[in-house]
């Protein structure tokens, strides 16, 4: 069933249960009701009884065929009402009070015959004669009757009724979620900058249609940053091919002036970029969230280590002095990634040297620094520096400058790891990378 439905069907029956348990409880209180008033009705006839022989004298009317009044002696009829009808009362219609000098009423049958119920009032008077009044319940009997059959016949119209109101107003309610449900279909991979339109209610829906725009905002720019990826990756690839085609396409169109050596020689290299760039492809292929292991992980040793594996391949001094302990949680290989790439980074652009420090903050955190003394980065392209195939220098190639992946994976490794890299000025110039990750 639709949600129309069920909600229609759910809200009809528990609105008939309520109508079903207030009509049950109306009935007893409009019962006890009248028989409340035929109480005060005894009441009232026992108060003005004048003592004499004859109860009928009391406000129950002589010759009322719903009432009966009766005095008692001894167990002995000694009075009765003078109704005709209710002659041949010579039995007593009720058991006296059991305490002296009280009251009770009660439901007594068969006070006469072929009539119903009565309710029936006894009082001991002063004398030690018990006062028995009574009334014929029929008329109470029949007026509930008659206000449950109205009840019966009214319930089940009025549950019909609110459901149809209900269904209508469901209806009513859930059309902006199929006209975004419909709108949200008909966006096809081309449609993704297509909105649906929020409701100026406030509400649940207008929420959920909020929802729905800002997914298709990730949507579109998870899209857009993959068309440019493919794109950018196919550029860096074939580049580095189409060199390769070229120095063999020559070596074989003149076979006497080749150096196999040598052309053996740059295709390695050329392959040996090639890999690395489909790792860091592969790399930013991982999906964003929790770092694949989460252990405890010395930072500084790996901080030290990578310092010792660029150093004797750069002129660049690498200072790592301040380098303090710092320990964090996550996946050791990758953290190492980070750090490599930020060196690398730095001994490509430093002028003379780049300084590394490494400390732990009191609010849990690990900050690392990577500082260089070369051109720097402008402020507009500090953001656009950790985009994948960025080069702020568009001079440069793959071979002599990277394929601009490093920086971009050490933010998603950094991200991962739930911390965060930034670029600082410095005020000898350069720049001056402080990643911050969680120690704990």
């Amino acid at each position: 069933m639709s949600i129309r439905t069920r909600v229609t069907a759910l809200a009809t029956v528990a609105v008939l249960i309520v109508l079903l348990v207030a009509g049950v409880a109306v009935v007893r209180m409009h019962e006890r009701l009248l028989v409340h008033t035929v109480d005060e009705q005894l009441e009232q006839a026992a108060t003005a009884y004048d003592g004499s022989e004859q109860p009928a004298a009391a406000p129950l009317p002589p010759g009322d065929d719903d009432s009966v009044a009766q005095l008692v002696r001894d167990g002995e009829v000694v009075a009765v009402s003078p109704d005709p009808a209710r002659a041949t009362l010579a039995d007593p219609i009720a058991a006296p009070p059991e305490a002296p000098d009280d009251h009770v009423v009660r439901n007594v049958g068969g006070v006469v015959e072929g009539e119903g119920t009565y309710r029936v009032r006894s009082e001991t008077l002063a004398d030690g004669t018990v006062l028995h009044l009574g009334v014929n319940l029929d008329d109470v009997r029949e007026s509930t009757a008659a206000l449950q059959r109205t009840l019966v016949a009214a319930i089940p119209l009025v549950a019909i009724l609110l459901g149809a109101i209900i269904w209508w107003f469901v209806g009513r309610a859930i059309r902006p979620v199929e006209a975004i449900r419909s709108q949200v279909a008909a966006i096809g991979p081309d449609d993704l900058d297509h909105r649906v339109p929020v409701p100026e209610t406030g509400d649940e829906i207008a929420g959920l249609a909020q929802t729905m725009n800002a997914m298709l905002d990730r949507l579109e720019r998870s899209a857009h940053q993959q068309r440019r990826l493919v794109a950018d990756a196919s550029h860096e690839l074939r580049s580095p091919l189409a060199r390769m085609r070229t120095e063999l396409e020559v070596d074989l169109a003149h076979p006497a002036g080749a150096d196999p050596v040598a052309t053996h020689r740059s295709a390695l290299d050329e392959v040996v970029g090639l890999q690395h760039l489909v790792d860091d492809l592969l790399d930013l292929a991982r999906p964003e969230g929790v770092a694949p292991t989460a252990e405890p992980v010395d930072l500084d040793d790996i901080v030290l280590q990578a310092a010792l594996r660029v150093r004797p391949g750069t002129a660049v001094t690498l200072d790592t002095t301040r380098v303090g302990a710092a320990q964090v949680v996550g996946d050791p290989a990758r953290l190492d990634r980070l750090v490599a790439n930020l060196l690398d980074n730095a001994l490509r652009h430093a002028a003379t040297t780049v300084s590394v420090s490494l400390r732990e903050d009191g609010d849990g955190t690990a900050e690392l620094v990577v500082a260089d003394d070369g051109p720097g980065i402008a402020t507009a392209d500090r953001d656009r520096v950790f985009e994948p195939f960025t080069r702020i220098d568009e001079a440069r190639t793959m071979g002599s400058g990277g394929a601009g992946l490093g920086l971009a994976i050490v933010r998603d490794i950094a991200v991962a790891h739930g911390g965060s890299v930034t670029i600082d000025e410095r005020a000898e110039g350069g720049a001056r990378f402080v990643v911050t990750l969680p120690t704990g």
